[in-house]
């Protein structure tokens, strides 16, 4: 009779102490977006979600609360220093506020094509995911949003054609604004919401924006004129705070990260033909193409390039000097080599 007692006794601790470790092995991570769910973003990051819980069998759970629902990207990034939200889906923009080095990705006219990004992103995202690290945080998943194009009302072939035009930007765009403004261009803080109101009002006459969000909004209805000519890469990630990434057993995060580059993998293919589409469709609703040829589009990197000292110079640069220099040097190489 002792024996049974004792070994029931020994069942029954084992029992209370073991169920909340096995509880406590179970998490929620809650992923933040400001992108709409059914968008190729916004699908892939329901795959990943249901990815993690499969192959780590319930044990890692990701709750997405998509379309800006936690709030605009500084919101969301104050949400997720505090770990009220765990993991977030942010642009190149809203990742600058961690790790500034990154801003120079987009200074405006260096990276030219898909192929040159590629080469870039190949050589600088490990040092870029170290120092996202050091700020704490991992870095989930890069990908490519698109290209950033001007749209206008009248052609645009020059950059003195541009500075003749009020050109409009989110409002929380700040650093691009202060970029455009040192380039000479007369630079209207919009709310990207209202950007549509804006053009119909003449508030502004031209912008700068993704092809998918121009036609989407309906923008080229009013600024009818795209110049074919690459602005700058436009880039997403998703970002999760160290302090979590720290809670997910080890023996899941190779998994787990596989996903996310294959995730990456889709929504860049998903983005490619969706920009296209979205170029062809408003291309058949009235779109006009300016395609400028190489020796146009070289008139608009040299005109960038004299102002080089002001972007990157100064107590206060705009771009980093050091990782501007990193990229054009990456470039020249990259250039000379094909």
């Amino acid at each position: 009779m002792y024996f049974v007692k004792r070994n029931f006794l020994l069942i029954l601790f084992v029992i209370l102490v073991l169920s909340p470790l096995s509880a406590q092995r179970a998490m929620t991570i809650r992923l933040a977006s400001l992108v709409p769910e059914n968008t190729p973003w916004g699908q892939a990051i329901n795959r990943m979600a249901a990815d993690w819980s499969r192959v780590t069998n319930g044990q890692v759970n990701v709750t997405v609360f998509h379309g800006g629902t936690a709030g605009d990207e500084s919101q969301t990034m104050a949400l997720l220093r505090s770990n009220q939200i765990q993991a977030a889906v942010f642009s190149s923009m809203g990742m600058n506020s961690i790790t500034p080095e990154l801003m120079a990705i987009s200074y405006p006219f260096l990276i030219r094509n898909d192929a040159e990004l590629d080469e870039v992103l190949r050589r600088i995202k490990p040092d870029l995911d170290a120092r996202m690290q050091q700020n704490g945080f991992v870095t989930l998943a890069w990908a490519r949003a698109g290209w950033i194009k001007i749209f206008s009302k009248t052609p645009v072939t020059t950059p003195d054609d541009l500075r003749r035009l009020r050109m409009g930007t989110g409002t929380d765009d700040q650093s691009m604004i202060q970029a455009f403004r040192l380039l000479n261009y007369q630079m209207v803080p919009v709310n990207i919401t209202e950007q549509l109101f804006a053009l119909q009002s003449g508030r502004i006459d031209a912008l700068y924006n993704s092809p998918i969000y121009a036609a989407g909004n309906q923008l080229f209805g009013i600024a009818s004129n795209m110049s074919s000519i690459n602005v700058a890469p436009f880039m997403g990630g998703i970002l999760m705070n160290e302090v979590t990434w720290r809670r997910i057993p080890d023996r899941h995060k190779p998994a787990l990260m596989e996903i996310c580059r294959r995730i990456e993998r889709e929504i860049e293919q998903s983005i490619a033909s969706l920009e296209t589409e979205a170029i062809n469709t408003m291309v058949r609703h009235g779109l006009r193409i300016n395609n400028l040829s190489s020796a146009q589009m070289q008139v608009w990197y040299d005109d960038t390039a004299r102002h080089e000292s002001r972007l990157t110079g100064g107590a206060s640069p705009i771009f980093n000097r050091e990782y501007y220099t990193r990229i054009n040097s990456i470039l020249s190489e990259f250039r000379r080599g094909r």
